[in-house]
């Protein structure tokens, strides 16, 4: 496998580094959302549409877990960069042995936690009526291998920042690989239903695991630890907290949402309106892959190129990334402007023995799901504005506009707007809030990083 040293990213053509990070990282994101993608496929097929509802219910309890580990990875990858940038090894190998650190102890804790709480949980979170059972079962044993997840995403991070895409790409790639053949043996040889999905999940995240310490244990790792490295230092701490925060505040927010629609949505339609949202979220997740590649793959190079302080370069990277994330957003939606009807239909079982109950469901998911998704999706051509703007932030280690940014969308104008517009419009409030919100915040963003652009990169002087 062809190396990326960490040096590439401040020599070669933007545009053709670039597309060198973006489509590993594009390619990994892709095939991590078909996992979620295709396990609700098999979930929904072969245990039933509740069954969907019940991962829909879970996933922001274990994903916020996990994502202490993304945050604590983004926070320190963006000081690794900065420090291979500027020649500061030291710097990038004490900031990672942080990161492990924190990392373990940070996810021990919260899953001790989760696993005491676990009965009051899942109710919060929606898991209510015919959800709350297959959701406990699922939730318990996900729960387990979260550390590990929390481990892969924070190594991911890491990865990427030494400039080496394709190893993180294959990072991403296992643990979805494996949950998916697990999932064939353990739900449909096995017959074991929830517990099935669950375990099929732990192993994947456990496969990751394995394979992030092989790279940092092989010899394509610049980044070599010994036992001081592991010591925490306060500074390193306070800033991979003050960056990886925004990481950790975004997924919070989207837990928070989850909870909202979740218990929004079951008071205006039930176990059904759930499953409609949950085939949607699956959709938010998989569909924007190759934006969320880009932004992957943009934030190593606006980090190094800003810490060697070259800043043509930088803007050169920011127009560039934001172009390449709005042409692949406009071809994301128009197929699903095209195709909701048979996208919804993929998730739902075509089994004749049903029960009365899960037939309903499955009508009212083909029914409600393409307007549902059609206008969810409204705005996508437009996000990489925003998405590439609260990333720069981001990378060049600017923690609170960074916060703010990203919190625009979902915290600031998204929230606010599902709690006013249900009451009057029902469903279809809870649906045009995810639009009325990505313009919203495309207009903020792109206002801030213009003045970012116009008065810190433009006026400063590159040595």
């Amino acid at each position: 496998m062809a190396r990326v040293s960490a040096e590439q990213l401040g020599n070669e053509p933007i545009g053709k580094l670039l597309i060198k990070q973006a489509v590993p990282a594009s390619i990994g994101i892709l095939v991590m959302s078909l996992n979620v993608l295709v396990d609700s496929i098999f979930v929904g097929n072969w245990i039933g549409s509740i069954a969907i509802a019940a991962i829909n219910v879970v996933l922001p309890v274990s994903f916020f877990i996990g994502a202490l580990g993304m945050a604590i990875g983004v926070g320190g990858a963006s000081i690794i960069s900065r420090a291979l940038g500027a020649n500061n090894t030291n710097k990038a190998l004490k900031t990672f042995g942080n990161q492990i650190t924190l990392t373990l102890l940070v996810t021990t804790i919260m899953v001790a936690l989760g696993l005491y709480f676990v009965d009051s949980l899942i109710p919060a979170f929606g898991g209510k009526g015919a959800i709350f059972e297959p959701a406990k079962i699922y939730y318990v044993i996900v729960l387990f291998g979260v550390p590990f997840l929390a481990l892969c995403m924070m190594g991911n991070t890491v990865i990427r920042a030494e400039g080496k895409p394709k190893f993180a790409m294959i990072a991403m790639i296992i643990p979805s690989v494996g949950n998916l053949v697990m999932d064939y043996l353990f739900i449909y040889v096995f017959d074991w239903g929830m517990a099935g999905a669950a375990w099929a999940t732990t192993i994947g995240y456990v496969l990751c695991f394995a394979y992030v310490l092989y790279f940092f244990l092989s010899k394509y790792s610049e980044l070599k630890l010994n036992r001081t490295h592991l010591g925490l230092d306060i500074p390193i701490l306070k800033e991979i907290g003050s960056l990886g925060f925004v990481t950790l505040a975004r997924q919070a927010v989207i837990s928070l949402i989850y909870l909202l629609m979740n218990n929004i949505l079951f008071t205006l339609g039930g176990e059904a309106s759930i499953a409609v949202y949950a085939i949607i979220a699956r959709m938010l997740m998989f569909a924007l892959f190759p934006v969320f590649g880009v932004t992957q793959g943009f934030l190593p190079i606006a980090g190094f190129n800003y810490g060697a302080k070259k800043y043509q370069r930088v803007r050169e990277s920011i127009n560039t990334a934001i172009f390449y994330a709005a042409v692949l957003a406009t071809v994301v939606f128009m197929g699903l402007m095209i195709f909701p009807l048979e996208i919804a239909s993929l998730f739902l079982s075509q089994n004749p023995n049903l029960s009365e109950h899960e037939l309903a469901v499955n009508a009212y998911v083909l029914e409600h799901t393409p307007s549902a998704m059609r206008m969810v999706f409204a705005a996508t051509p437009i996000i990489a504005l925003q998405l590439i703007g609260a990333a720069y932030f981001q990378a060049i280690g600017k923690a609170v506009p960074a916060l703010l940014l990203t919190l625009t969308r979902q915290g600031f104008f998204f929230i606010p707007l599902i709690l006013i517009l249900p009451p009057y419009l029902g469903e279809v409030g809870v649906w045009i809030a995810f639009p009325i919100a990505d313009v919203l915040a495309t207009i903020v963003t792109g206002y801030f990083l213009r003045k970012e652009v116009r008065t810190k990169l433009l006026a400063a002087k590159e040595p």
